[in-house]
């Protein structure tokens, strides 16, 4: 349970660095022991050690596949993706906040050892490079998280349940875009903020302030050369985007894409094809992180069958999803065409 906004407001005309933001905000919350801050401030550190690998993988041996690597999804491992999996578990071992991560490149959860005496009471999900196949090419990469707060006794090891927990049970979400400029974009239920790492005195600085996606937008985002796999509805709502005259934006990078449609609106679609036809991303590492976060900056987020994606139930760790994410009025239209042309009972 959060308590009333009582976060003193922060002067728009000076630099407000990540920490002192997430210091200002934590008197917000009922459990205000600095536990989510330390989180959040470890997960900011770890983001700083992962910008720079990538921004210098091409000089140190670090682009490829990892050798004879594959995740638990089946997806080739990249070396950037062992890597800032390596890093963000290093970092999040370090201050003792956090009783037990879950990644999408690791097979099963991963406890970590108490600090001295201290009782952790979160867990952590993330995906620790997404896109990283775009690394190889220089395009825009990105890592996701998710923070929830553990069911079981904070006297014993986390479980396996104190993972799958429905989206809407999140403490707080964010990821960060490693572009042409590195951006920190979290939520902890009470809007959106993005934060820049400015290189030169090495902070993330707030960039971005109580973000708003637009109601509507012109561009769609889509692998679209899976059309011809694609179920009646979305080929037809893809139709209707071309006449539109939507701008087709597709990155590879799930990140990038959702940081675009954030500022200037659209629609992202990633609907079942023959390979998947339960979809292909995953639902706690991608889905239920970035629908936070669209939410809270007012969008929505559903999937193939018109269920919000923070209410579903998940039944594992690696559970995959269709989504349907953006602008509102761009995903209530999706909605109208799922409703009149799916050929399965919704």
């Amino acid at each position: 349970m959060k308590k009333p906004t009582t976060t003193t407001p922060i002067p728009t005309n000076r630099i407000v660095t990540l920490d002192e933001f997430i210091i200002r905000s934590e008197k917000d919350f009922d459990y205000a022991t600095g536990e989510l801050t330390g989180l959040l401030r470890d997960i900011g550190v770890a983001a700083k050690i992962v910008n720079r690998e990538v921004n210098k993988a091409g000089l140190v041996n670090i682009t490829g596949a990892a050798d004879g690597a594959a995740n638990t999804s089946g997806d080739t491992q990249q070396k950037l993706d062992v890597y800032a999996n390596e890093k963000l578990i290093e970092c999040l071992q370090n201050s003792g906040e956090c009783c037990a991560i879950a990644s999408e490149e690791n097979d099963d959860i991963q406890l970590i050892p108490p600090v001295g005496s201290k009782k952790s009471h979160y867990v952590v999900m993330f995906d620790p490079l997404d896109g990283s196949s775009n690394i190889d090419v220089n395009v825009s990469v990105g890592t996701i998280f998710a923070i929830y707060r553990r069911h079981s006794s904070a006297d014993g090891p986390a479980t396996v349940d104190d993972f799958l927990q429905t989206g809407l049970k999140q403490v707080a979400a964010g990821y960060v875009l490693y572009g042409t400029s590195t951006i920190l974009v979290y939520t902890t239920g009470r809007g959106v903020n993005a934060f820049t790492l400015d290189p030169s005195i090495g902070e993330f600085c707030l960039s971005h302030r109580n973000m708003r996606i637009p109601n509507n937008g012109k561009f769609y985002s889509v692998n679209q050369g899976y059309y011809s796999k694609f179920d009646l509805e979305m080929r037809r709502y893809i139709d209707h985007c071309s006449d539109q005259n939507y701008g087709l934006r597709y990155i590879g990078s799930m990140v990038s894409d959702i940081h675009r449609i954030l500022i200037q609106g659209g629609i992202f679609l990633y609907p079942s094809t023959r390979k998947y036809p339960k979809g292909k991303l995953r639902l706690l590492y991608e889905c239920n992180p970035l629908a936070f976060i669209v939410e809270q900056a007012g969008g929505k987020a559903i999937n193939s069958q018109l269920r919000r994606i923070l209410e579903l139930e998940p039944k594992e760790l690696h559970q995959r999803s269709t989504i349907v994410i953006g602008s509102p009025d761009m995903v209530d239209e999706l909605q109208a065409f799922i409703e009149r042309y799916s050929a399965l009972p919704l």
